[in-house]
């Protein structure tokens, strides 16, 4: 596989996925802008951070007056889970130069890892794709494209809306729908339980504190029940 090939494999990959990312990206434009975020902060936002769940916390803590410290924080936490793709993908790309780790360290975000993991595996033989980061920069290019086109039209549209128009409902139900169909087992349905619960039961808590807390109880029913026997 040439890296023409493996570049037009990931970037196809990706390609179905940007349904889904394109109204979630023009939902955070207006979000932002709502929140009293400067347009070209809300736009330099998706280039320079480039994840959408953090991306949205951000621009809601910025909106609530969040200290500085707190919201670096939270922005961190939300985007630790990267580093499990960071661990899966490390052993394809340990022999490339380091301007290459560092390129695709940016463009690897939840959407461009799923649309080019498959991709990724060893095949039957136990033989990895030739150019493989060829194929996670495919997927992360175009994912990358499609989220900074999408911003733009959200921010675009958000300067017409009346500032005081309610979008925030949109979030969660976005997320509900990322989230639904990836819970197909025990621990991820429990997970998705508890953290649900404990935000909805720490809601009045100051700065979306019970956001964190209840990702952290998912995490902790999660992880104990994953390590159970079937």
């Amino acid at each position: 596989m040439t890296p023409g090939e493996a570049f037009s494999t990931g970037l196809r990959a990706v390609m179905p996925l940007l349904l889904g990312v394109a109204p979630f990206g023009v939902i955070y434009g207006v979000v932002a802008l709502q929140s009293g975020i400067p347009a070209v902060a809300a736009m330099a936002m998706s280039t320079i951070v480039f994840a959408g769940s953090a991306q949205f916390l951000l621009a809601q803590l910025v909106g609530a007056g969040a200290p500085i410290l707190l919201t670096a924080g939270a922005v961190g936490l939300i985007n630790l889970r990267h580093a499990l793709y960071s661990a899966s993908v490390a052993p394809l790309l340990a022999r490339l130069p380091q301007r290459w780790k560092i390129l695709l360290a940016y463009l690897l975000t939840d959407e461009a890892y799923a649309a080019a993991i498959p991709h990724l595996l060893a095949d039957a033989g136990g033989r990895q794709p030739a150019n493989a980061h060829w194929i996670l920069f495919g997927s992360g290019a175009g994912l990358w494209c499609g989220w900074q086109i999408s911003t733009l039209a959200g921010v675009l549209v958000g300067t017409r809306l009346p500032a005081d128009m309610e979008l925030d409902f949109a979030l969660p139900l976005t997320f509900i729908a990322i989230v639904v169909p990836m819970i197909s087992t025990r621990a991820l349905f429990a997970a998705a339980i508890a953290a649900s619960a404990t935000a909805v039961a720490l809601a009045a808590l100051p700065y979306k504190l019970g956001l964190f807390l209840g990702a952290l109880a998912g995490l902790a029913v999660g992880s104990a029940l994953g390590r159970r026997p079937a």
